[in-house]
């Protein structure tokens, strides 16, 4: 068995084997999977591993992390070399680790650096005791695993792409070996001439071994004895740090790594529609004598893949270069191979078709029965009740109603997310807007009512179900300012208070995978809900799921307490809709204490997004009155100058209905952020219930009825209801408002 771990005297083994990291804290430039409240961290620390692979090329830490896994796991550690171990070695790890599992019911964690050089044959053997639990795998490797690494076993992990060190990481890992006293040089006064150790770590190229390598090899050289007595000056000098490292050559292979770098390279080239590098590569490839058919296979997948409904005619015009090739050869069909390059590269961008294979995994995991309304109602319908309570949606506006077409298992999960971009973003808005839809009416326990209305319901019941659909796309605008502010990666953190709709939660979740979303609601109720749909809409592991705490509307927790709900007190984004629509105690303090809260989670550099309706900026009902019904000119006019007195009052108790921009942007720009504020104009159609006049109208509970009647009488207050309430009979009112869309980057 390879002796990867064991430990050696300091003077035997290489520097960078000394200076391996011991634990997570320590490892560097790869914070995206390894920092604080990231995935991976959360997993080590908890000792929840499952079976996981490490691809990064040489020198960003594969290995290192095993180790600190290997120092703090309470599972038995064992670990192999796939260079010097065959499948002999695998069966007896096997054996050690099962007989641990029968006897002892411990787990065995097996590390297996350079997997991508065990054969299949010898991968094979390792696949089942991995899917049945035996071994915990961790495997490392240079190469893209999912080439080179048997598909079953990558199946079965999840894989982590650690990236090359930039430099500044790189120069923290020399200052590190240079100052330490047991590990590196720091016995020694090591001075280097100006510009060699950025020489060495410019040439490293990101590769911490070859940086460390260099670094022993020229201080070690740079004396006629090693070691040298403690507390010696050694001077490295240009030449000797040109010397001791040497940059590596990049060549075209067709039958190794640069093969698949170089058509990597293209096809991400295409992908991110620069036609130039897409070129480049293209031309690269057929100057190293790349078979063509092998291209054009590529450019027809990304066509499908890639390009997809965004411009649903680009398959057709690569197929077509293809049949041009196979027709004229080269060298002419060089402009075959151009056209379909230049075709796509310049093509709008979807990846939605990705969506079958989400459907897919979902049919393996389990067949779901068919639900009965959807069932042929032609052949058991009078016995079985097959096809009742199907909605007919031609009975509708657009052509559409709200229903549930995924067997029950599967409400309310979402595998098909359209682009915004080319041909597909004429049908995005429909397609989300039908998704939000159906799951703000399953979150809200309206899905009974909904699914039992059919197109013979009267009046006003059929007014209702059809606003609902303009609803969602409000809903939906909504989202997309709020996160159009951000550029929220894979690995983020983002806090979400005031969640309890899910809006946010949900794309959060979409868009952090190794990240974290965090959200906050204001009940336990509300938290239960959006976790049973939360588990509908994502099929992630344990360790992954979104974290909900209960915590006041549109107020943000302190450090100790965010670290007790979400293992986790720093995030890169705090986002929210509407924190502040049901609160009752704001004040001129209020955003400021807001702000300093979020400037205590955020790291620096976060930022804050936030949209929110102000009731200065909201509807008036003297608009109302004036373009939608039938009033007197005066009592409008004194309507209008009455809501206005309204909305300018003073005094804490009024804050709520007078605060606006001004208040918010410079409660955050004291708390120490770079802030900007757009006023963003908005409408939908509303129906407007008795209700909801009665609630406006009530002269002791409602403020701005008190207010309203107060100024201008009670006859003309009447009157003012009762002209409402003659228009509301007639159906929606368009209903006018502003938000204020606030983006605020922590900058001290």
């Amino acid at each position: 068995m390879d002796e990867l771990f064991k430990k050696k005297e300091a003077g035997e083994s290489p520097l960078a084997d000394r200076m391996r990291p011991k634990v997570l804290d320590e490892i560097l430039g790869q914070d995206h999977i390894v920092g604080k409240g990231r995935l991976l961290r959360r997993a080590i620390q908890a000792d929840r591993l499952s079976s996981i692979i490490f691809s990064g090329p040489p020198g960003t830490g594969k290995t290192s992390l095993a180790r600190v896994i290997a120092n703090t796991t309470s599972s038995v550690f064992e670990s192999l070399n796939a260079v010097l171990t065959g499948i002999k070695d695998i069966r007896e790890v096997i054996d050690r680790a099962d007989e641990r599992r029968r006897l002892y019911g411990r787990r065995t964690i097996l590390f297996v650096d350079e997997v991508h050089r065990w054969n299949k044959a010898q991968q094979d053997a390792l696949l089942p005791w991995v899917e049945n639990g035996t071994v915990i795998l961790i495997g490392a490797t240079t190469e893209n695993p999912f080439f080179e690494v048997n598909r079953a076993l990558v199946s079965r992990s999840r894989v982590f792409l650690l990236k090359s060190l930039e430099n500044a990481d790189l120069m923290k890992a020399a200052e590190y070996a240079l100052n330490d006293k047991e590990r590196g040089y720091g016995n020694w006064k090591i001075v280097f001439e100006e510009g060699a150790l950025e020489h060495l770590v410019e040439v490293a190229g990101g590769d911490t071994r070859s940086l460390l390598n260099a670094l022993e090899l020229a201080i070690e050289t740079c004396t006629d004895k090693w070691p040298p007595p403690p507390g010696t000056e050694l001077a490295v000098n240009m030449q000797t740090a040109e010397e001791s490292i040497q940059k590596r050559a990049l060549l075209y292979d067709r039958d190794g790594d640069y093969h698949f770098d170089t058509i990597s390279a293209f096809i991400k080239s295409v992908r991110g529609s620069d036609p130039d590098a897409a070129l480049y590569w293209l031309a690269k490839m057929i100057r190293a004598g790349e078979d063509p058919a092998f291209i054009f296979r590529r450019m027809i997948i990304l066509a499908m893949e890639d390009v997809g409904l965004a411009d649903p005619t680009a398959i057709s015009t690569v197929i077509s270069c293809a049949e041009a090739f196979d027709r004229i050869g080269l060298p002419e069909g060089r402009f075959a191979l151009s056209l379909a390059c230049l075709c796509l590269s310049t093509a709008a961008k979807s990846n939605s078709t990705m969506a079958f294979f989400d459907a897919l995994r979902e049919v393996e995991k389990e067949d779901a029965e068919v639900p009965n309304h959807l069932k042929d109602a032609s052949r058991d319908a009078k016995s079985f009740g097959h096809g009742e309570g199907y909605i007919y949606p031609h009975s509708y506006r657009e052509h559409w109603a709200a229903q549930q077409y995924l067997p029950a298992a599967l409400r309310g999960r979402v595998f098909y997310n359209p682009s915004s971009v080319g041909h597909e973003a004429l049908i995005r808005d429909d397609v989300l807007r039908r998704k939000e839809l159906q799951a703000a009416i399953i979150l809200s326990g309206q899905e009974r009512e909904v699914l039992s209305y059919t197109s013979s319901a009267p009046g006003r019941e059929g007014w209702y179900k059809r606003l609902e659909s303009g609803r969602s796309k409000l809903l939906l605008s909504d989202r997309d300012l709020i996160f159009s502010q951000c550029n929220i990666a894979r690995h983020s953190r983002v806090l979400i208070p005031a969640a309890n709709d899910g809006l946010l939660l949900w794309e959060s979740a979409r868009r952090t995978p190794e990240g974290i979303a965090c959200a906050l609601v204001d009940s336990e109720s509300s938290k239960e809900a959006l976790l049973a749909f939360s588990s509908n809409f994502r099929q992630d592991e344990e360790l992954e799921q979104t974290f909900i705490s209960v915590f006041p509307s549109g107020q943000l927790p302190g450090l100790k307490q965010a670290e007790e709900f979400f293992s986790c007190d720093e995030f890169d984004y705090i986002i929210t809709r509407e924190p502040w629509r049901r609160a009752k105690l704001l004040s001129p303090d209020f955003f400021k204490a807001f702000a300093d809260a979020a400037s205590a989670l955020l790291v620096t550099g976060g930022k804050v997004s936030i949209l929110q309706s102000p009731p200065r900026l909201g509807e008036r009902i003297s608009r109302i009155l004036k373009e939608e019904c039938e009033g007197k000119a005066g009592i409008i006019e004194g309507l209008i100058k009455a809501e206005d007195d309204f909305f300018k009052g003073t005094g804490e108790e009024s804050f709520r209905f007078t605060w606006g921009e001004e208040e918010l942007k410079t409660g955050f720009e004291n708390a120490g952020f770079k802030v900007t504020v757009k006023e963003i104009e908005q409408f939908e159609e509303r129906l407007i219930t008795v209700k909801d006049l009665s609630g406006w109208f009530e002269r002791d509970k409602s403020s701005w009825g008190s207010f309203i009647v107060n100024a201008v009488g009670d006859e003309d207050f009447s009157l003012i209801h009762s002209s409402l309430e003659k228009r509301i009979k007639m159906g929606p009112v368009r209903w006018k408002w502003s938000s204020l869309l606030l983006f605020a980057e922590k900058v001290i």
